[in-house]
């Protein structure tokens, strides 16, 4: 686990966000291996749609339960290609080895925003984009969920409107993807994530770097 005070030392320091190196950093990771990250995109609609299908009013069980482990999986999957290491088809599910601790932070995220959005909706709005680093923090910081949820928070904010310019505009790259009979999704959906995942490798750089100077590998929970 990262020791919590080096990365306060992190919130200390000026952040400058560059949304189009997210962006073409996110192509670049996607480019490495289009194949395998559109089919995994693919199981993720398949399986929504599923639950969607046979589930009916309890689809949401399957958007606590196992979306957040597949989320997991894009972001396990980018820091391999990022460290240039093997991809292989299945360590997109290496999320499911985190499934309770994403599973946790991303519930808790959801009601708070859900919250926030009933009691003003600007606080909801300012919770949704400011909590978008909280599952990268719980996989690749080994931190508990709250600590990873105030770090995302805490760092977010320091560049909130930039940031929310990037997700709008991600918003808006995915709406184009739809326009194309929905086929563009297929690549936008994927870099989208991959954009996420970059931004997040950028803002936290050296921070996320074990004591002994090693690059912070994705930690287990613990039993």
């Amino acid at each position: 686990m990262i020791n919590p005070n080096k990365l306060e030392q992190m919130l200390q320091r000026p952040v400058h966000f560059d949304i189009d190196k997210a962006l073409r950093r996110g192509w670049e990771l996607f480019t490495s291996n289009p194949g395998m990250f559109i089919a995994f995109f693919l199981i993720i609609i398949a399986i929504s749609a599923g639950a969607t299908w046979f589930l009916e009013d309890f689809a949401g069980i399957v958007s606590i339960f196992v979306t957040p482990a597949l989320t997991a999986g894009f972001y396990l999957a980018a820091n391999r290609v990022s460290r240039e290491e093997p991809l292989e088809f299945n360590h997109f599910f290496d999320g499911f080895k985190f499934w309770f601790p994403v599973i946790v932070v991303n519930l808790v995220v959801g009601i708070l925003t859900i919250l926030g959005i009933i009691a003003l909706i600007i606080p909801g709005i300012y919770l949704a984009v400011a909590y978008t680093f909280a599952m990268p923090f719980v996989l690749f910081a080994g931190l508990e969920f709250w600590t990873s949820m105030e770090f995302s928070r805490k760092l977010i904010t320091k560049i909130w409107w930039r940031f929310f310019a990037f997700l709008l505009l991600l918003l808006v790259i995915n709406l184009v993807g739809l326009l194309f009979l929905g086929v563009g999704l297929l690549v936008t959906g994927p870099v989208s994530y991959l954009a996420i995942y970059a931004a997040f490798e950028d803002l936290t750089g050296d921070y996320l770097v074990e004591d002994e100077g090693t690059v912070n590998l994705p930690h287990a929970p613990e039993a």
